[in-house]
């Protein structure tokens, strides 16, 4: 017997396919993270020419960090894991990116480019969490992502405000 459309196995599977997603986007956020924080911690190493900037990595650092633990929180109450295999590639790029910039001589101009498509990504990543959150039964989580959303946000300003200034 085939379920219909509007049955409950069909919704269980839509479900399972939602809670899938949501671990999967999590898991992928878990690994930007692990990019940005290696990002930061590159330019951060040669940024002592812009204080402003050193200062305002440094913030964006430690709410990375943050946003890490609160991303393994929520994997640890779902009983996941992350992806090691995804925290680990993300962090090589992030290297490779900023050493990529090095040699520049508008080295500084690049990192702000960079940093400011990064940010905008993870706001892209953050919003969308928050939607498959809401559709997969997993408000519980919403808090600390509309926590790491307004922490991208505001970096994310500050890097458009710093370009055009």
């Amino acid at each position: 017997m085939t379920a219909s459309p509007g049955s409950s196995s069909s919704s269980a599977a839509s479900s399972d396919g939602l809670r899938s997603l949501f671990v999967t986007g999590v898991q992928n956020a878990h690994a930007l993270e692990k990019q940005a924080r290696q990002l930061m911690e590159r330019q951060i190493e040669r940024s002592g020419d812009y204080p402003e900037v050193e200062q305002m990595l440094r913030r964006h650092l430690d709410e990375t960090n943050a946003q890490e633990e609160r991303l393994d929180q929520i994997l640890d109450s779902l009983g996941e894991d992350r992806s090691v295999l995804k925290d680990w590639f993300t962090q090589f790029m992030g290297n490779m990116a900023t050493i990529a910039h090095v040699p520049a001589d508008d080295e500084i101009l690049k990192n702000a480019f960079a940093n400011n498509a990064f940010e905008n990504y993870e706001i892209g990543a953050y919003t969308s969490l928050i939607t498959i959150a809401e559709a997969a039964g997993q408000a519980q989580f919403i808090p600390a992502l509309k926590q790491s959303l307004e922490e991208e946000q505001r970096m994310a300003a500050w890097v458009a405000g710093s370009i055009t200034c």
